[in-house]
């Protein structure tokens, strides 16, 4: 006694699937259509439904989001995915890990069939498991988002941590619960994407790797919940009653995931697994798993074992960075690199690098990186103010992974204009095309050297020494000679030939100009009328 739906906003599609299957062959008592999302919700608040084949191409919302939708609320509900896209990769890694199907349009109703009875076979197999077990009924039979809201009510504490509140909580909700559960947490953090993401590849791939959390890692069975705690974090809870191996089983089941998601969802994640408490432990068993994710800045894609691993702090004296900051002046700055790089290295080998090592490394790298370029009259804040620069500073310290990008990077871009500043000839070019576009403004000394990322005395040094003049002289001079233009040949106002060179006191600008010129500006203008033509 099957029930079928199919959803799609092509109505010739719909009754051509409806039509072209012999639905009592399979044993589906019931076909059901939807041609909208919207449509297919009514349809499963009113009507059991066993089976969904869905486009994933929808107006309004799509497939992907329906499927979503659903297996929050219909758990039980297999999902057969329709398309008109072969190329759809994100699509079809996500169904073909999460055991679900992706057949192409127009739909072969031999290849359906096949994928029908496959489907047939896993929920017969799952009502079977379900009748044995007593936590499988108790994960199957109550709504999912119940279950889902009742832990992270105790990850938040809006349940307390206490024995009484915790199975208070589940009465009032009706969720079957006894003091004596106990459950398996474990922790999923991803640690990076291989390629940049857009948004659709983001919303993919996070329902990706939860339906493959909740297929490998809870199994056939399903006695347990996979949730969302946070970007790129999951968090799995098992039941921990019937499987006196399960640190075994779930370390094993952990690799294979990690391994799975490497290949089809381009990350690095690692998984932590805590050991079995009861409801009212599990807020202290996560913040120890957190503790512990954080404090791995060494290892990637690798299964932890809490019950196996004692955070101890690091005794590691850092090193002396003086010598590297002398090395970077010479331009030995791959030598510096991989004296870094082996010193990290050689913590990671010993198992003794963990947070707080990590980020004094990076503050002590960054201050004597910085060092140097003051000695070099760069500003540092305006150099590494690019959004590049930005991104890798905020994730350095997460791990050895992302401080060394980030050590490649700052070393690298702050070698390049060190360079650019010792060929001064270089830096004053642009310091003088900066000041030529833009005369008009108020600017300052200080605008005029942040713009090159040096220090305001360092670049009056450097420009003295190559046009012989300082660089507020050198600006009152473009702005007279480009005044000295307009007066000549244009029929500007004199106030707005003031305006246009950055001064907004008309009588200021005539008091400068005859100063330097001996004339006044209107004087000046009869007298070279046509003259710079």
């Amino acid at each position: 006694m099957l029930q079928l739906l199919i959803v799609d906003d092509e109505i010739h599609a719909v009754e051509g699937i409806r039509s072209g299957m012999d639905w009592h062959k399979l044993g589906i008592t019931a076909v059901f259509t939807a041609f909208t999302v919207k449509q297919a919700r009514e349809l499963f608040e009113k009507e059991r439904i066993d089976m969904m084949l869905c486009d994933i191409e929808m107006p309004q919302a799509t497939g992907l989001e329906l499927t979503a939708w659903v297996r929050e609320r219909y758990p039980q509900t297999e999902t057969i995915f329709l398309t008109c896209h072969a190329d759809f990769k994100y699509a079809q890694q996500a169904l073909q890990l999460g055991s679900l199907d992706y057949i192409l349009k127009p739909v072969p109703f031999g290849e359906l069939e096949k994928v029908l009875l496959k489907a047939i076979h896993k929920i017969n197999k799952k009502t079977e498991l379900a009748e044995y077990s007593q936590y499988g009924r108790f994960w199957f039979r109550h709504q999912p988002v119940l279950i889902e809201r009742f832990w992270l009510d105790i990850l938040d504490q809006t349940i307390p941590p206490q024995v009484e509140s915790v199975k208070r909580a589940a009465d009032e909700r009706n969720i079957p619960y006894t003091e004596d559960m106990k459950f398996v947490p474990v922790l999923i953090s991803v640690q990076r994407w291989h390629k940049p993401l857009t948004l659709r590849d983001e919303k993919i791939l996070e329902f990706a790797l939860r339906s493959s959390a909740e297929e490998i890692l809870l199994g056939p069975r399903q006695d347990g919940k996979v949730i969302v705690i946070g970007s790129g974090r999951l968090l799995a809870i098992l039941s921990a009653e019937s499987n006196g191996e399960i640190e075994s089983s779930l370390r094993e089941a952990c690799e294979h995931y990690i391994a799975s998601c490497r290949q089809y969802f381009y990350c690095d994640l690692s998984c932590y697994i805590g050991e079995s408490v009861r409801g009212h432990e599990m807020f202290d068993m996560v913040n120890r798993l957190n503790a512990l994710e954080v404090n791995n800045v060494a290892y990637n894609n690798k299964v932890f074992l809490l019950s196996s691993v004692r955070l101890q702090a690091s005794g590691n004296r850092l090193p002396d960075m003086s010598l590297w900051a002398v090395m970077l002046k010479e331009g030995k700055d791959s030598r510096v690199l991989e004296d870094a790089a082996g010193y990290l290295d050689r913590l990671v080998q010993q198992d003794a690098l963990d947070a707080k090592l990590l980020r004094q490394f990076y503050q002590d790298f960054e201050q004597m990186l910085y060092y140097m370029l003051q000695t070099k009259g760069i500003q540092a804040h305006q150099l590494f103010s690019d959004n590049v620069s930005v991104e890798l500073a905020a994730s350095a310290t997460r791990s050895v992974t992302e401080l060394t990008a980030w050590m490649k990077h700052t070393v690298g871009k702050a070698l390049e204009y060190v360079n650019t500043v010792e060929q001064s000839k270089s830096v004053i070019e642009r310091v003088k095309h900066y000041i030529k576009l833009h005369l008009a403004q108020d600017l300052s000394r200080e605008d005029i050297a942040n713009h090159v990322f040096l220090n305001s005395d360092y670049l009056t040094r450097i420009f003295k020494k190559e046009t012989g003049m300082a660089v507020s002289d050198y600006l009152f001079q473009e702005r007279l000679k480009r005044a000295q233009e307009l007066l000549a040949n244009t029929d500007m106002p004199i106030s707005a030939v003031a305006s246009h060179i950055g001064y907004a006191n008309f009588s200021h600008f005539s008091r400068m100009f005859k100063r330097y010129t001996s004339l006044t500006p209107n004087e000046y203008r009869q007298a070279n009328q046509g003259e710079w033509s």
